[in-house]
């Protein structure tokens, strides 16, 4: 369950490391995994060794899919899943991701809620 003022990791190659989400979009008052929130960028890979082709910076505002809760999310068959942390995947108007690679393991629910794009580029889905 993310709220406002909820911060997230960012776990996509766009530049990102933390977020805080300001909205919920079209999922009521907390968002689970496979909805959609706003998010301002909090911090966000720089240094002399990484690419200055960063797509995002510290401040941006964003459109974000969240892939993993603390929070635990039931199943069908009726076990919980719950991860160790909050996290998130930039993506743009269309949902489309802004970065190319997913850094992390994601939540099969993914795939449920029409993010198939994202469930495919995670290296493992759990």
């Amino acid at each position: 369950m993310i709220g406002l003022k909820g911060m997230l990791k960012v776990i996509d190659n766009s530049g990102a490391t933390l977020a805080e989400c300001i909205r919920v979009v079209r999922a009521g008052q907390f968002a689970s995994v496979g909805d959609e929130v706003v998010v301002v960028v909090k911090k966000s890979r720089t240094g002399p060794n990484i690419a200055t082709a960063n797509k995002v910076k510290r401040g941006d505002i964003h459109h974000a899919v969240v892939v993993r809760t603390k929070f635990p999310l039931r199943r069908a068959d009726g076990r919980y899943v719950r991860f160790d942390d909050n996290a998130c995947v930039l993506v743009n108007k269309d949902r489309e991701p802004v970065g190319t690679r997913i850094l992390s393991v994601v939540a099969n629910e993914l795939r449920m809620k029409n993010h198939t794009k994202l469930a495919s580029l995670a290296p493992r889905t759990v």
